[in-house]
């Protein structure tokens, strides 16, 4: 597996955790952006507009743009995804909780 596969699948996943965090399951994609590099991942906001993208084709999250940023918001899916109910290929699957 390539490194730029692993770091996609893990940026993805840390975007759904992201979302899952707030309590209305929103966040623009400068704040995932920030979020993403916070944890080693550090992109361009494209990038994380096209891993957005990803993740709405797949169900995992509604996104609607607000002039130069994607507001993205989490669905039942995505969130299933990040509790381990259900597995999204292409993102990485969630560790066990401790």
């Amino acid at each position: 597996m390539s490194m730029d596969r692993l770091i996609r699948e893990e940026g993805r996943l840390i975007i759904l955790r992201g979302l899952e965090e707030q309590s209305d399951g929103r966040l623009n994609s400068e704040l995932l952006r920030q979020v993403l590099e916070s944890y080693g991942i550090t992109k361009s906001r494209d990038w994380v507009h096209d891993e957005l993208n990803f993740l709405k084709e797949m169900g995992a999250i509604g996104v609607i743009v607000a002039g130069t940023v994607r507001v993205a918001t989490l669905t039942a899916k995505g969130s299933d995804h990040v509790h381990r109910r259900i597995v999204i290929e292409g993102v990485k699957r969630p560790s066990r909780e401790a």
